[in-house]
């Protein structure tokens, strides 16, 4: 039998940490599988969607995670709800799926961080729509900061999501005014890029905001532990980064294409493993 082969599609696509990430989580379920990175632009999905129906499955990253819809036969209802599709299963048809929110609910919940009570989320892209969802759907008090620029697309996401789902409870403010505010998040996400490499000096908040909270997630994975990170450890918060949703989105991937369950201390390491690759690499 030949080995099953998948990959992960996007463009540009030159660094990515998805080869290492899905190599190590084949051998941790005793499975064979070759797992590749392709460069494919929107505008070649016509031509290429050939040679993708002849993978096991795939992943899709930026910018083609809407472009992919129409030429699958039909989707989960995560990825319904979000227009959005990140995991492509084939077989009998093609199934698209969203790994995202249950990579974010599954590093939440290996850390005992819970998703409940008042969440205040920096930033309103892609990762922040999805985080936002999924705290509305848990019944969270949203709050979503952003800076004056996005003001316009913060305030359709919140409408989006109050007609979307509901009894949604979503609020909105400018991330300077909470140095002002008297806001005690239960979690503090920071989904915009201030902090990222190499800009590792940055923080989107102050230490007096984020001394505030009690649990505070970075979706950032390079540096593993930005200052955001490390300012919420100095003050004793529990303080999660990006990494970790990285990887349980991929071992949702693998739960999709093959069922598989896995050990959470062999996917803790695998965290720890990604963040030294990644610093060897890029």
């Amino acid at each position: 039998m030949s080995k099953r082969k998948f990959a992960v599609i996007g463009h540009p696509i030159g660094h990515t940490m998805s080869p290492f990430i899905h190599k190590r989580l084949f051998e941790l379920a005793g499975l064979e599988g070759e797992y590749t990175v392709t460069d494919v632009a929107p505008q070649e999905l016509p031509v290429k969607i050939k040679d993708l129906n002849q993978l096991a499955g795939y992943n899709i990253t930026i910018p083609n995670k809407q472009e992919i819809i129409p030429f699958l036969d039909k989707l989960d209802k995560k990825a319904e709800l979000y227009g959005s599709v990140n995991t492509v299963r084939n077989g009998e048809s093609r199934e698209g799926f969203t790994t995202d929110p249950d990579g974010f609910l599954k590093a939440l919940k290996a850390e005992n961080i819970p998703l409940a009570g008042q969440v205040c989320i920096f930033g309103c892209g892609g990762v922040a729509r999805t985080i936002i969802y999924e705290a509305a759907l848990a019944g969270c008090d949203i709050t979503i900061a952003v800076r004056p620029d996005d003001i316009e697309m913060r305030d359709s996401l919140a409408a989006q999501v109050a007609e979307k789902i509901e009894g949604a409870r979503v609020s909105t403010c400018l991330i300077s005014e909470l140095e002002q505010s008297d806001l005690c998040p239960d979690l503090l996400v920071n989904a915009t890029p201030v902090g990222m490499y190499p800009n590792v000096d940055a923080m989107p908040v102050s230490e007096a905001v984020v001394a505030r909270s009690k649990n505070v997630f970075d979706v950032i994975y390079n540096p593993m532990e930005t200052k955001l990170l490390k300012t919420a450890a100095a003050h004793g918060i529990k303080a999660l980064g990006g990494m970790s949703m990285l990887v349980w989105q991929a071992v949702v991937s693998h739960e999709i294409w093959d069922g598989t369950v896995y050990n959470t201390e062999d996917i803790n390491q695998l965290i720890i493993d990604s963040a030294e690759e990644m610093q060897k690499n890029f």
